[in-house]
């Protein structure tokens, strides 16, 4: 599922209902300047967003990874590479060289997830730090 972002308030982006998520399973969000972020809702109701393209790959599948965790820690896995990443930090588990960008996500009253603009949203390709 792709969605594109819908409304702008001050620095947060709605961006999807929350009806519209299937828990373990991730959502492309268009944003602004051509970004993509994938949505993921897990099974325990917590809210997740990272940027949506593979930085081994420089495609956008990221929301089709497979969730999961490690230690814990909530993770998906990339569809192509099956490298995994930490939906908390972006850091890639199996290759620390690489990231994906974090954006916060919260769920509004109104039943709309709301993406935030600002903190770690620099993803790292192979290879570059």
């Amino acid at each position: 599922m792709t969605i594109l972002v819908s409304e702008k308030t001050d620095r947060l982006l709605a961006v999807v209902p929350t009806a519209a998520l299937r828990p373990e399973q991730g959502a492309a969000v268009l944003l602004p300047g051509g970004t993509s972020a994938a949505v993921f809702l897990l099974h325990d109701g917590s809210l997740h967003a990272v940027g949506n393209i593979d930085p081994f790959y420089g495609a956008p599948v990221i929301c089709h990874g497979i969730v999961g965790d490690r230690a814990g820690a909530p993770t998906v896995a990339s569809p192509l590479g099956k490298q995994v990443f930490c939906l908390r930090t972006g850091r890639c588990l199996d290759d620390p060289s690489a990231s994906l960008p974090v954006f916060e996500v919260t769920a509004a009253d109104d039943g709309v997830i709301h993406l935030s603009m600002t903190g770690n949203n620099r993803e790292i390709p192979v290879g570059q730090s």
